[in-house]
């Protein structure tokens, strides 16, 4: 991963906690394969992998992620999704995201518009309060069922027609 001061033992433990492991020893020489500049030859999922790994390994207190789910399948979004959970585990995270599957699971979510903050809450909270969250959510699974709603309608939004009790 980089760093001499970081063992075998505890990179190839990192790597399988984000699940890298598999496609690393796939390669030609394994761990002991130099990853050519930029990554040449991996793919996105696979860079994207050995990032969280050595953000693992580094164990850092904080850790700040910028897009880590940008540029990649909703297949593969999955597996990244997975990692990121784990890298974030147990430590103060930072998440600027676009992708909203990628921050539902955040203790806070603080939402920026136009530079301005906008709202801020849980993810079902937001969702309860029907703002900007709530229309980018709509927007992002409009075509699909909607995951994680578990969101109870706010009273203000029901409307009883005659005849019916709530």
């Amino acid at each position: 991963l980089g760093n001499d001061l970081i063992d075998r033992e505890r990179v190839e433990w990192a790597a399988k906690e984000v699940r890298a492991d598999e496609f690393i020893r796939k390669i030609d020489g394994g761990y002991e394969s130099e990853v050519r500049e930029r990554g040449a030859g991996l793919s996105v999922g696979q860079k994207q992998l050995i990032s969280f790994a050595r953000a693992l390994a580094f164990d850092p207190k904080i850790l700040i992620l910028d897009e880590a789910t940008s540029s990649i399948d909703t297949e593969t979004e999955q597996l990244i999704q997975r990692a990121v959970e784990r890298v974030m585990d147990a430590r103060t995270s930072l998440v600027v995201a676009h992708r909203l599957s990628t921050i539902q699971k955040c203790d806070r979510i603080i939402v920026l518009h136009h530079g301005e903050l906008r709202e801020i809450g849980t993810h079902n909270e937001l969702l309860a309060n029907r703002g900007l969250y709530w229309r980018l959510y709509q927007l992002q699974y409009s075509d699909e069922k909607i995951p994680h709603m578990s969101v109870e309608p706010n009273v203000r939004d029901i409307t009883l027609e005659p005849g019916t009790t709530g």
